[in-house]
């Protein structure tokens, strides 16, 4: 056989081999465009679950999702519920394979698949979650969903797994209220007390999320906004806030010994001990004031009251 006849059988196999895959192709789309228009469900029905076991999910989710309703408050009710959920959540349409997560476990509280459907429904809105400046609806839900899971399934295979996504998505609102109290904390006196907002918002995400990663952030933040309280105080005020900012100081560097805080930190007692000490010249504590901060004020007072 020639180069020329050698080339010439090449070419033929290629273009029977393209021939072959345009029509193994077609015949499979064929396949499903005339499985479109049957309207048969229990026709969608079988071959949706055929298609999701194939791995064509794009197409078991439209099958699935079109005898849904024709399918509710049948035998076969869970299961193709069940199967229409996972097909969404392959082709990512989180918001709808959510939705059908949570329904799953409302309609069917004793299948052995709610333990599943309870973890993919936080799992689709841990997905859905935005960036933190936008609206956290979804982290919040995702947060309670996986906590729901945890705690009707302390042993479930999926605990470290939702307590992981679910300390992510606390740490997210609890960044979102750090920047939330750092703006209140950028706006100063504008149109009232910021400082005073600053501080609660802090305060109150502590609480909230004691846990979270942005605490050391968080806690700077608020001994930062009392010290300024204090400085821009009337004089009357003045001495007590310096105290609380001291305590707050205190507090600081007792969880903090090796902040990258510490200099500021440190700072902020050094120029709150000199307000405290001019404050308390203009206007003298009380006798019972006094021996209360000997007996039991913090390390600053003790000091102070006992020179």
């Amino acid at each position: 056989m020639t180069k020329k006849d050698i080339r010439r059988a090449c070419a033929k196999a290629m273009a029977f081999v393209a021939f072959a895959v345009i029509l193994l192709t077609g015949t499979g789309c064929s396949e499903y465009q005339m499985l479109m228009k049957t309207r048969d469900s229990a026709l969608w029905y079988a071959k949706g679950i055929e298609y999701y076991n194939r791995g064509e999910y794009l197409k078991a989710a439209n099958l699935l999702g079109g005898v849904i309703t024709a399918y509710t408050g049948t035998s076969r009710a869970d299961t193709v519920t069940l199967y229409y959920a996972n097909s969404l959540v392959k082709i990512e349409d989180y918001v709808t394979a959510g939705h059908y997560y949570q329904s799953f476990v409302k309609m069917f509280p004793s299948s052995d698949e709610c333990e599943r459907c309870q973890f993919m429904s936080g799992f689709c809105h841990y997905k859905m979650s935005p960036q933190v400046e936008l609206d956290q609806t979804d982290t919040e839900t995702s947060i309670e969903e996986f906590q729901t899971y945890m705690d009707l399934y302390p042993n479930g295979d999926r605990v470290e797994e939702a307590a992981r996504m679910m300390k992510e998505m606390q740490d997210k609102m609890a960044y979102k209220a750090y920047l939330s109290a750092k703006l209140y904390f950028d706006l100063g006196n504008y149109m009232g007390n910021n400082y005073n907002s600053a501080v609660i918002t802090a305060e109150n995400c502590l609480k909230k999320y004691p846990d979270t990663k942005h605490r050391e952030e968080l806690a700077f933040l608020i001994l930062e906004a009392k010290f300024i309280q204090a400085e821009q105080s009337v004089l009357e005020k003045q001495s007590e806030r310096y105290r609380e900012t001291i305590d707050e100081y205190y507090a600081f560097a007792n969880e903090y010994p090796q902040s990258r805080y510490t200099k500021k930190a440190k700072n902020i007692l050094e120029d709150s001990e000199k307000g405290l000490k001019k404050a308390e010249k203009l206007a003298p504590p009380s006798e019972d004031d006094l021996n209360y901060y000997k007996n039991y004020g913090n390390e600053t007072e003790r000091r102070m009251y006992e020179e």
